[in-house]
């Protein structure tokens, strides 16, 4: 993307400044959680959807109703998903090809040592999963996901179902894909895991979020009311970067992997000392 290409970097030792300080918090938390978006994913091709280069900016905004117009037809709205699926938009087509980049691979390894307990994602794209990230809500849904109406069910959207629209196997209701359209409300189980993980949360680490997108954003600014850190990783200042105790802003995907380091350098020094 021409935004992520273009963007200015910091100089060493500001960046090598702001990673220690992001590591030195992380360290210190019991609990931290993490909001992602759109900007650690769109090193993996994936365009974002605000900004110059931004979907919404270039085609204009999807319809508010997306969901309205899913109940009154859902054998018409699944016949647009076929034809968007054997003729791929520019969206589509990038989720199809993508794969996880630094950002992603960075934010599983925090997982692994211990560091990162939960991830709330507004991204479809599924490549926290192909990281190997395993504590993570998909607020917004998976594009590589099915997903019943009426009991929730999920399942992987393999093929095209050749009932359209498809009957869920479980309860025998409407299944639409997965990922949350306008209008529609945020399945209960996602929402109520989101607010559980924030109640909790003493530090909250933003990666590629503009955090302005409500009910996710929400829980960023739950967390902070409470006192407790943020820490930012996103291209660009954004509306919360004046409330976060670092705010590091350049490629998700660099700015990453050195806190990873360092945190892993600091979780080595910590088991050396003697209890």
């Amino acid at each position: 993307m021409a935004d992520y290409d273009d963007a200015p970097e910091l100089p060493e030792h500001v960046l090598e400044e702001l990673t220690e300080q992001a590591a030195e918090i992380l360290l210190q938390a019991r609990y931290t959680i993490a909001l992602t978006g759109a900007g650690i994913s769109a090193e993996s091709g994936i365009p974002t959807f605000r900004g110059k280069e931004g979907l919404w900016t270039k085609h204009g905004e999807p319809p508010l109703n997306q969901y309205e117009q899913f109940v009154t037809d859902p054998e018409a709205w699944w016949e647009r998903v076929v034809e968007r699926r054997r003729n791929p938009d520019e969206l589509s087509a990038s989720l199809q090809d993508a794969v996880p980049n630094d950002g992603h691979f960075a934010m599983a390894a925090l997982e692994e040592v211990g560091v990162l307990k939960h991830t709330i994602t507004q991204n479809v794209d599924n490549l926290h999963r192909l990281a190997g990230l395993a504590h993570l809500t998909e607020i917004h849904g998976n594009s590589q996901w099915l997903r019943c109406m009426d009991c929730g069910t999920r399942s992987p959207f393999d093929e095209i179902p050749e009932q359209r629209p498809p009957r869920c196997d479980q309860c025998g209701g409407l299944v639409k894909t997965d990922t949350v359209m306008f209008g529609e409300p945020i399945p209960r189980l996602a929402l109520d895991t989101c607010i559980r993980e924030a109640s909790q949360a003493d530090c909250m680490l933003l990666v590629g979020t503009t955090a302005v997108v409500s009910p996710a954003a929400d829980f960023a600014w739950e967390v902070r009311s409470r006192g407790n850190p943020l820490i930012e990783v996103n291209l660009d200042p954004t509306v919360i970067s004046a409330h976060c105790d670092v705010a590091i802003h350049g490629k998700a995907g660099e700015i990453m992997s050195r806190i990873v380091d360092k945190v892993k350098r600091g979780l080595e020094t910590r088991d050396e000392q003697p209890s």
